[in-house]
């Protein structure tokens, strides 16, 4: 049984096209290539201790990392850009960028230009990666799992991330807004009870949600805020960790 804790993985991330994903776990990090199924790299106990999260930039060097676990040796507090192009023995020096706040981080999005970071009340938006610059803070309802999803298209910066009301989700499109403004984001009222995990297609015109009750994932356009689909999983209450759109 330690065994199996030891090698536990605490969280899991496709990158922004599927097409790689990565682990974070009590050994370190695992990047793995999906079609086909096969290990693209990893970081060791030694160099990164044990990982509570860790997010992929496409299938670029770079890696977004934040400690956790049995045995971590960076903080929870803290979003640690790891360059796994630097050439050298020393893992401090791939160590390119880090983000620290006062509470413990929940969750990491990347696109090719910024850097999302949800904290329990707020989710931060940074420039990134070359010289970060605080861009937009947003607060949040109780957000203990982190739930928020970025779209990594080109045309389209949008992010999701639940409402301020019981059951509804927040859109912003951040290339829309001033940088500096709070911006008055969109809602959707998705759901009755809490939300449990959302989802953004690649382009970034679907959004799919499902409740704490998980019975129902509901898909949304982003544009009109319509429903377009409401999928029955059935009618018994069940956890639903996660959901993807792939198209």
């Amino acid at each position: 049984a330690a065994m199996a804790q030891q090698r536990g993985v605490n969280s899991l991330q496709f990158n922004q096209d599927q097409s790689c994903f990565c682990c974070a776990m009590e050994t370190g990090v695992k990047i793995y290539n999906v079609e086909p199924l096969m290990e693209k790299g990893h970081l060791d106990h030694e160099q990164v201790g044990s990982v509570a999260l860790c997010s992929m930039l496409h299938r670029s060097n770079l890696l977004a990392l934040v400690g956790g676990g049995v045995n971590p040796k960076f903080s929870e507090i803290s979003v640690l850009i790891w360059d796994d192009a630097r050439e050298s023995r020393d893992s401090k020096d791939k160590l390119v960028l880090e983000f620290t706040f006062t509470k413990p981080v929940l969750a990491v999005r990347m696109r090719h230009d910024k850097i999302i970071i949800v904290l329990k009340n707020k989710i931060f938006v940074y420039s990134f990666p070359n010289n970060p610059v605080k861009l937009f803070e947003f607060d949040t309802r109780d957000n203990p799992k982190g739930i928020c999803d970025l779209c990594p298209s080109l045309e389209k910066q949008l992010l999701v991330f639940p409402g301020h009301k019981c059951g509804s989700l927040q859109l912003v499109d951040l290339s829309n807004t001033k940088p500096g403004t709070s911006s008055a984001p969109f809602t959707i009222n998705a759901h009755q009870s809490e939300i449990a995990c959302v989802a953004l297609n690649q382009p970034g015109s679907v959004a799919a949600s499902a409740s704490r009750k998980g019975t129902l994932i509901r898909l949304f356009d982003t544009t009109t805020r319509d429903k377009l689909v409401e999928l029955r999983r059935g009618t018994d209450p069940a956890t639903i960790y996660w959901c993807l759109l792939f198209s």
